[in-house]
């Protein structure tokens, strides 16, 4: 399908392409949920895989940093959302969890023994967390230009 076909409102019809992202974007910021909240509740069959040293980091995030992770997690879950039903608010969204998730990348490799704790793959997974958000900071920011997002 053409990014030039318009719909009877006037919007350009999204490419099959746009869904899949969405959809995928989606799925991958529910990952993201779904991590903050077995983390928070302390599930032990989620939680069971680290070591007690790396629980007791996790677990002794300041009230700061946790609230910073929940709005940036369920930013970006929601953001999602709004690519599937179109709506030009998930770019600002996008960027509000791309701007948190920086801060708490910040404090947790320069003010914590993050990387002693996660190692190099921890670090890597943390880049390409930031580096989805920003893809999809982009993507929904295209996405608004070319009135697929009203």
């Amino acid at each position: 399908m053409s990014l030039a076909a318009t719909d009877t409102g006037g919007r350009t019809r999204a490419p099959v392409w746009f869904w899949v992202i969405a959809i995928l974007a989606t799925l991958w910021n529910a990952v993201g949920v779904v991590d903050y909240v077995m983390t928070q509740f302390r599930v032990d069959a989620y939680m069971s895989s680290f070591s007690e040293e790396q629980l007791a980091y996790f677990y002794g995030f300041p009230s700061w940093f946790v609230a910073i992770w929940a709005i940036a997690v369920f930013s970006a879950f929601i953001a999602s959302i709004g690519l599937l039903v179109r709506k030009r608010w998930a770019e600002p969204l996008f960027g509000l969890a791309f701007f948190l998730f920086l801060l708490n990348l910040i404090y947790q490799y320069a003010f914590t023994g993050a990387y002693a704790m996660m190692g190099a793959a921890g670090l890597g997974v943390s880049l390409f967390i930031g580096a989805s958000l920003l893809g999809l900071l982009w993507f929904s920011r295209w996405a608004g230009q070319k009135k697929i997002l009203r």
